[in-house]
């Protein structure tokens, strides 16, 4: 293969990257944990925090924020899943490129 079929394909490829890495970003997850729902985009932005206020009593605020934090590190995950599935087959067991 010659050096210029090479750019062309590697540019190809960085193309189809961005263009998955955007679908990404565009993305909605959730993460969910007994009374909190966390929604963020794929850049990992939170966009909402739902609280079933209805189930929790005042007392139980440290309970309520171990749960926030339990919602949005699910998001994340899904998020990363998310890019690994649509990326890693550039990244070839490169993570954190992204």
């Amino acid at each position: 293969m010659n050096l210029q079929a090479m750019m062309k394909q590697a540019q190809k490829m960085q193309k189809e990257m961005m263009n998955s890495k955007n679908e990404i970003d565009e993305m909605t997850f959730t993460g969910t944990s007994s009374f909190v729902t966390v929604e963020m985009k794929g850049t990992k932005e939170v966009t909402k925090v739902k609280i079933d206020t209805e189930n929790i009593e005042k007392d139980e605020i440290e309970m309520l924020e171990d749960m926030i934090l339990v919602a949005v590190n699910e998001a994340i995950k899904k998020v990363d899943a998310e890019t690994e599935k649509k990326l890693g087959k550039y990244t070839q067991g490169m993570p954190g490129l992204f």
